[in-house]
This record gives structure tokens, sequence and C-alpha cells, in this order.
């Protein structure tokens, strides 16, 4: 039997009555056979984006045994997804129009629009009551414009979904998501966001989970600044730098940020495979919010200000913590 079509409630289409959500059998996203414990198929699940995060994501939900095909503009991108079982579909329109869900995990707002709108997108297939799932980073303002018109073009609803947790835990499988849309989409998704997370929040409407990005970006840049600082006069009051975060463990200064990031900056390990541009992407995103809501944002000043200094100077590698090579020089 192929995978049941999950109507996205964001189309307003009248819901079940109680007793038919009683004969199907309405359970997170999933319908159950009436009087049987059997299960139907998972949703099929097409996944665009296969980079460093969105790779290790979609294979979590190829290892849960969803029904998956992927599309990259680079089919070798995809083999070793393909060699597990994945689908290879010839374009985001071949995807959607076989897909129940469809999950982006690009790298900017540009990529978004292009692959949803552009030509062979996501939104010229067949698409209907369907379910897009973005776990980019992107502006709130663009999800909540790009949403809408979605919904009005093609009868599909939007599930904004930004992740924490780096690489390592898109690896794991244990990501934090924090999302934005209609309370029955998210349930409908959920059990696929399970299979690549540790927590997944619902945090309001469209635009709700890009803003939830934005303070948690807001927070952890602030926060490696911070630590760079710390670190910076640690060494130069001629303690051993590197032992801080051993220090700190346990303590109220105690993050993951710290004894992630912080010893990586200790030992000068910029080894990253993003650049500092996706940080300072998200600083510039998180400070024109704060303009736009006419929220003070002094920290997240000097934070985006770090960054664009530290790319200025030619500071591309490390990613997050690229301001650290600015702590290498006479003060700032």
């Amino acid at each position: 039997m192929g995978s049941p079509l999950v109507l996205c409630n964001c189309l307003n289409l009248r819901s079940p009555s109680k007793e038919r959500k009683r004969q199907l059998g309405y359970l997170s996203g999933k319908l159950r056979i009436a009087n049987s414990g059997d299960t139907m198929a998972h949703p099929a699940i097409g996944f665009i984006g296969l980079g460093t995060m969105g790779g290790a994501m979609c294979r979590h939900v190829i290892e849960a045994d969803f029904p998956v095909t992927v599309w990259a503009r680079s089919q070798d991108r995809a083999a070793s997804h393909l060699d597990d079982g994945a689908g290879w579909a010839t374009s985001a329109k071949d995807l959607a129009t076989s897909s129940d869900i469809i999950i982006l995990c690009v790298s900017n707002d540009a990529a978004v629009e292009d692959l949803v709108f552009g030509q062979n997108g996501v939104a010229s297939g067949e698409v209907f009551g369907k379910t897009l799932v973005d776990h980019s980073t992107i502006h709130p303002e663009n999800t909540r414009k790009w949403a809408a018109r979605l919904s009005d073009e093609a009868g599909m609803c939007w599930i904004d979904a930004p992740v924490s947790g780096g690489p390592g835990g898109a690896a794991r499988g244990d990501l934090v998501i924090m999302a934005g849309g209609a309370i029955g989409d998210f349930e409908t998704i959920r059990p696929a966001l399970e299979t690549y997370s540790r927590q997944a929040t619902l945090m309001g409407p469209v635009g709700a989970g890009q803003a939830t990005k934005v303070c948690n970006q807001l927070i952890i840049g602030a926060e490696i600044c911070a630590i760079a600082e710390a670190l910076n006069f640690a060494a130069r009051f001629g303690m051993n730098a590197a032992g801080l975060a051993d220090a700190l463990q346990g303590g109220w200064a105690d993050s993951p940020v710290l004894q992630d990031h912080g010893r990586r900056m200790a030992a000068a390990d910029y080894s990253d495979p993003a650049d500092a541009s996706m940080m300072m992407k998200d600083m510039d995103i998180a400070c024109d919010m704060g303009r736009t809501t006419e929220s003070p944002m002094p920290v997240s000043d000097i934070v985006q200000s770090l960054y664009r200094r530290a790319i200025e100077e030619g500071h591309m590698d490390g990613g997050q913590i690229a301001p650290m090579r600015l702590y290498s020089k006479t003060p700032l």
C-alpha cells in the first residue's frame, strides 16, 4: 500500500469529526487501521539539502524505514544515500510530487526561495495538501511571506523548523528543533523529526521557529565572544587558558558552548566545515529583527561587529569561533 496522503491544516480544510478520528485512529501523524493494531506505511519523505547537516539528518530518516527520495544539485552528493536505499528525483518538482512531506536543509534565504518557487521548484509540483518543512536558518519575515505565498499558490503548508546542535548533533541524531506552524501539521511531521532530534518544540505560528533560532544565535554569539575574551584574559594573566573549561565545568559559567567551542578556541583549532559567513548571516538576521521589533540589542550589535571584523580581516575559517582570531593580536 502506498504512503497515506497527509493533508495540511494550514488550508483550513474541514477537520475529521471525533467519530471519524476514532475510526481512523489519528495518532501523531500516522493513520492506524480501524479495529487493528497495524500502522500504515510512514509518509513518503522528500529531502533536499545533503550537506554536512542535511546529509546526516536524511540518513537517520532512511534508517528509520521511512520511504525517502532525495535531490541535490549534484547526484554525486547523494551517492551514499542512494546506496542506503533512498530514491533519486530529477528535480525538486518531481521530488515534491512523489512525496508527502518535503524537507529542506539549505544554507540561506536565496536557496530556499529558489528551491521552492524557482523553475522546477517544489511549488510547481503536485503538492496540494502536503507539508514543507524548512530546517534552514532564514529571516523570519521571509518565512512568513513565503509560507503565505505557498499556501495561496499551491495549497501547501509550511513548517519552519531550524535546528541547533551542529554537525555533531546531526550525526548523533540528537538535534534540538524549534518550530513554527499549525499544531496539526507539526504533529504530522513529528515522527520524522524524532529520527534526528532529541527535542522538537512548537513555538507558535509560522515564523516562530525562525524567531526562536534568532534567540538561540543571539545567546551563542554573545557567549562565544565572552569566552574568547575570558581565554585571552587568562592567557595574558599567565594562567593555563587551556584548563579553563575544566576549571569551570559544573559551575554557572559552564555550557556546551564552553566545553566544545571553548576548548577549540583554547587549542587554536579552527577546523570547521562551515565558515564564519554562516554566523555572520545569522547575526545580521538577528540585528535586523531587533530593529524591526524595536528591541534594543546593544550586546548583539557588538557581537555582529566582531564577526564582521573577523571576516574583513580574512578570518573566515573556524566558523562560529572566528572572533577568537582577533584576540591573538594587540588589543582590539
